[in-house]
């Protein structure tokens, strides 16, 4: 799956790329360039990819891993909860997985 959004010019502003495998999406990837980062760009194209996969794939969990230094927040914000922590993986970081019900 594959999500993206356009500048105002038609550049590329932020993406989401992931995939669904039986009821479940997996988000592999968001990112937001640095010029539209703080206007909402990441909340929409989660927000799109979850209602694709709902209405396309059937699907009714997302899942997400990210480490400590990048978006825990940003999901915990969106309704994803916390379903495991890997402390020191890699050496000095912590891996979160999360995951919500969007179905």
């Amino acid at each position: 799956m594959h999500v993206w959004a356009l500048s105002a010019n038609g550049e590329l502003a932020g993406g989401l790329v992931g995939h669904t495998w039986t009821t479940w999406l997996h988000v592999t990837y968001l990112w937001v360039d640095a010029a539209h980062r703080g206007t909402g760009l990441g909340s929409t194209l989660l927000t799109e990819a979850e209602r694709l996969a709902t209405t396309e794939r059937a699907c009714t969990h997302s899942r997400v891993e990210t480490w400590d230094f990048q978006a825990p927040d940003f999901y915990r914000k969106h309704g994803y909860e916390v379903v495991c922590v890997i402390p020191d993986y890699p050496p000095g970081v912590t891996e979160y997985t999360l995951t919500k019900q969007i179905g």
